[in-house]
């Protein structure tokens, strides 16, 4: 188990971890899941003893990693930008955490082989990193990690640079991949998707803070904060400013406009957010909450279409199934379950 106890770091006074602790178990995947600059790399850094925290402390195993040099960690870690040994063949690529591990010949010969064929390297093992593809490059990159039988496996977004198909394989196969290591395995994405994919248990970052930490499935539906749900979310999360008073709640700067009846809030001021594909062109019931705005761009995907639209003069977007063809100031009326939003008070917290 990998133990992060109030652990901060701060680089020339700025802040990149702030007081982060995490609970992280063996045969785990683990997702830190942010924007750029969230904290996601910085975090992994410390997890790998590459940096020291500034406060706190980090414990494997029920052991201190303080002073523990690097080399002498059961550590395996991938980066976005995939680093292989250009004068070593595939296959010496793969072997080289075992020959610095004096493993005999022979079972360096069986798990190249097997790790190999897990990855689909088995053709190339001959060949130098130069003579191949990126995505090919980075499934080296990965063999290396899930042959060292580490403890503990750190991903830094490490299929970002390949194309569609093959980054669609390759994280769904993950899991599977490491499931047998036992090891602690985190995962560091930009894309909620991702995090769905891989599933585990999903540490979501923002500003070097963590603002929740729980399976992603759960995150996914009942994030604790807005901010939680706004890193929980692409499309962005569509949000609108309400006040709930003498029984209805109202848009913020409105009174006269009221969104709908609520009996179960006490007064005061709130952040409504509603997901993009939350969001229906026809009424199924009279409960159900109606937003109406000016259409300002319409993305077409093929399959799906993106609504983007000025509602109360917030940017929402709706996502429909099919072809939309929307012009830009045509007026669009959508509507959403109130059981479906979420309802965040002046501290965003949900409510």
């Amino acid at each position: 188990m990998l133990e992060l106890i109030n652990v901060s770091r701060q680089v020339d006074g700025e802040v990149f971890v702030d007081d982060i602790s995490l609970r992280l178990e063996r045969g785990t995947i683990n997702i830190l899941l942010g924007p750029t600059l969230a904290g996601k790399t910085s975090l992994m850094r410390l997890m790998a003893g590459l940096d020291k925290p500034d406060s706190g402390e980090i414990r494997f195993d029920g052991q201190s990693t303080v002073g523990i040099p690097v080399q002498k960690r059961n550590i395996a870690m991938v980066y976005q930008q995939f680093i292989n040994y250009p004068n070593l063949s595939v296959f010496e690529n793969i072997a080289s955490p075992l020959r610095v591990a004096k493993i005999s010949e022979n079972e360096i010969t069986a798990r190249v082989a097997e790790v190999a064929d897990l990855l689909r390297l088995g053709d190339y093992l001959t060949r130098s990193p130069a003579e191949l593809s990126g995505g090919q490059q980075q499934r080296v990159a990965l063999a290396r990690a899930i042959i060292k039988r580490a403890g503990l496996v750190l991903l830094d977004e490490p299929l970002a640079n390949l194309d569609y198909k093959l980054r669609e394989e390759l994280r769904s196969e993950l899991p599977a991949l490491f499931a047998e290591l036992g090891a602690v395995l985190v995962y560091a994405t930009t894309e909620p998707a991702e995090a769905l994919i891989l599933g585990g248990k999903t540490a979501c970052l923002h500003q070097g803070r963590l603002q929740q930490f729980s399976p992603t499935l759960e995150l996914f539906r009942q994030p604790d904060t807005l901010q939680a749900a706004k890193t929980f979310s692409d499309p962005p999360l569509n949000c609108i400013s309400l006040k709930k008073s003498h029984g209805a709640l109202t848009l913020h700067d409105s009174q006269a406009k009221a969104v709908c009846v609520d009996n179960t809030l006490v007064d005061g001021n709130y952040t409504l957010g509603v997901r993009p594909y939350q969001l229906r062109e026809a009424r199924v019931s009279e409960d159900e909450l109606e937003f109406t705005g000016s259409v300002t761009v319409t993305e077409l995907s093929g399959s799906e279409s993106f609504i983007h639209f000025d509602c109360e003069g917030e940017a929402w977007v709706a996502l429909l199934h099919g072809i939309h063809d929307l012009k830009t100031g045509d007026t669009v009326r959508f509507y959403v379950d109130r059981q479906e939003c979420f309802m965040f008070d002046e501290a965003g917290r949900l409510v």
